[in-house]
């Protein structure tokens, strides 16, 4: 997990490259066909990263996108109608039948179908009209860390070419650079990890951008390590949540430095307020282990992700676990 983690700067550099050609060919289908909004469809890992996607397509396109619950059509037998709508499906493996047939099913409506998958030569690959391959290599962790990181910045190019934004591909190519400083924080991540060897609870937060980010943490902290661990949104946590504070359940937050960090910080304030065990990650100058920023909102993620793969792997040997191997897990899963 930590080799993976560390090799993310040269997987990031090698599919801005390799990936060139492919973004072109996507970014014209989209302004030729004008899809009226998005649907993404993944699990696990995948899924956190289609709701950084949603965000930054909502954003930065004004494209709404909405979630697919893949059982739909596999169990219900329901098809959606999905004509007009660009479809997005992310998977390290490609290999998970129910997200391949859903693919499917959109591409014979018509929708514009894209696959961001790192097994070139799978059948998801197969199913889409148009594939951006991640890049990794073999991911040998069953933690996906490399292909996470990867799956944030593979739509990235396409959405800098449709907005013209020089910021974003500028932020883009200097990412690979970022990443390898962010590498630095490894001893830092390390100490902060120390914290929480006996935790067994943990509340993960975020908003707006890093709040896919938030729910990956919470995901890869029950799979290396055995805890506890649920990602809320900062704004939600105050609606009933906030009531496990009395129980002492440590916090971690991500911190941004984007639209959304004021009313994160004011909500961070007040439960520190309220005598929170809170610690951060991010490009925040106050956060806890800071990230260095990246130059654009849709950036930062991976440096935050990145640099929490970091703590968890260590966390996991700091509590004596092998983080490669979780107890009754596998590398792939083929859902249906």
């Amino acid at each position: 997990m930590l080799l993976e983690t560390r090799e993310a700067p040269q997987v990031i550099a090698r599919q801005l490259h390799e990936n060139a050609a492919l973004v072109e060919g996507l970014e014209r289908a989209i302004r030729e066909r004008q899809p009226a909004y998005a649907v993404t469809v993944a699990r696990g890992s995948s899924d956190h990263a289609c709701t950084v996607i949603k965000y930054a397509l909502e954003t930065q396109l004004g494209l709404p996108v909405a979630s697919l619950g893949p059982s739909v059509l596999t169990l219900y037998g329901t098809r959606l109608n999905l004509q007009g709508a660009l479809v997005i499906a992310v998977s390290q493996s490609g290999a998970s039948p129910d997200v391949v047939e859903n693919v499917r099913m959109a591409r014979e409506q018509g929708a514009l179908t894209v696959a961001l998958v790192n097994v070139e030569d799978s059948d998801l690959a197969h199913a889409a009209e148009f594939t951006l391959p991640l890049r990794c290599g073999e991911e040998k962790a069953v933690a996906a860390t490399k292909s996470f990181l990867a799956s944030l910045t593979a739509l990235l190019p396409v959405i800098a070419g449709l907005r013209d934004d020089p910021q974003l591909t500028t932020a883009l190519e200097g990412l690979p650079e970022k990443l390898t400083a962010a590498l630095a924080l490894e001893g830092a991540a390390a100490e902060l990890a120390e914290r929480y060897i006996f935790a067994e609870n943990l509340i993960v937060l975020a908003r707006g951008m890093n709040y896919g980010v938030a729910h990956e943490a919470a995901l890869k902290l029950k799979e290396t390590s055995g805890v506890h661990a649920e990602a809320y949104s900062a704004a939600e946590f105050s609606h009933g949540p906030k009531r496990l504070l009395v129980e002492g359940v440590p916090l971690l937050g991500f911190t941004s430095a984007d639209a959304a960090w004021p009313a994160v910080q004011e909500a961070y304030a007040d439960l520190s307020g309220a005598r929170a065990d809170l610690r951060t990650i991010g490009p925040a100058p106050e956060s806890t282990l800071q990230t260095p920023e990246t130059g654009h909102r849709l950036t930062d993620p991976v440096a935050c992700a990145m640099t929490f793969y970091l703590f968890a792997a260590h966390l996991a040997l700091h509590r004596g676990l092998n983080p490669d191997q979780p107890p009754l897990l596998s590398k792939v899963t083929r859902t249906r």
